[in-house]
């Protein structure tokens, strides 16, 4: 229980420290603790303890069994991996976000499980910054037209863009991918007015600063917190 408090702290620090060096507000980022393999005492822990609210999952059936232990917080669910066809209803009905959105048919399954008397399901698009074909997501010159395409899906709120950058590459390079993907969410606000674009889900545990120089609202951090999975 301490250690995850202590680096809960940790964390926070580096956020606080990036977001003054990019006079930023400390307030318009989020931290998602990446809760994936990780036991719902820990989600507990993390809550009840080091105050987070919001919390990331890779794993549908996991997410959702954890989900049900823990109905009695208020915890804000996030699903941040790849998802099948298969598991877009739990998705839909256990989770306020889903941040790996790179298919047309995921989309409108999702709209079409998301049930009507839960908020519409927060979205964000998957780019694959850096043209990895080991990763999933929209390459950019595809996410205006996706974008487009998803704006008749009411019971889906469009809300930004998530990245997941190279991971052998030079500092700068990674920042550079960063600084595309908030150029590109500023290019969809112009073309989108009416959807609520404010989102930048950019950042893990060791690239969280670089992440933040370029404009990041909500980083992903799960060793930092948890230590290595289990």
């Amino acid at each position: 229980m301490t250690t995850i408090l202590a680096n809960i702290a940790k964390v926070h620090d580096r956020i606080q420290q990036a977001a003054q060096k990019s006079s930023r507000d400390v307030t318009d980022i989020t931290l998602m603790a990446v809760s994936k393999t990780q036991p719902a005492s820990a989600v507990a822990d993390a809550h009840l303890l080091g105050g987070l609210c919001h919390f990331g999952e890779n794993y549908v059936q996991e997410a959702a069994e954890k989900r049900e232990a823990l109905k009695h917080l208020p915890l804000v669910w996030h699903f941040i991996g790849p998802l099948q066809s298969n598991k877009t209803r739990l998705v839909a009905e256990h989770f306020h976000w889903c941040h790996s959105l790179d298919r047309l048919r995921i989309a409108e399954r999702l709209n079409e499980q998301r049930p009507a008397g839960l908020p519409a399901l927060n979205v964000c698009v998957q780019l694959n910054i850096d043209d990895e074909s080991s990763k999933s997501g929209l390459q950019l010159a595809a996410v205006s037209d996706f974008v487009a395409a998803l704006q008749s899906m009411d019971r889906l709120a469009v809300r930004g863009l998530m990245v997941i950058p190279r991971a052998d590459q030079p500092a700068t390079a990674t920042l550079a991918s960063f600084q595309r993907t908030a150029a590109c969410l500023r290019d969809l606000r112009q073309q989108f007015p009416a959807l609520p674009l404010d989102t930048l889900s950019m950042g893990m545990s060791g690239d969280l600063e670089l992440a933040i120089a370029a404009g990041s609202t909500m980083v992903r951090v799960g060793t930092d917190i948890f230590g290595k999975r289990l």
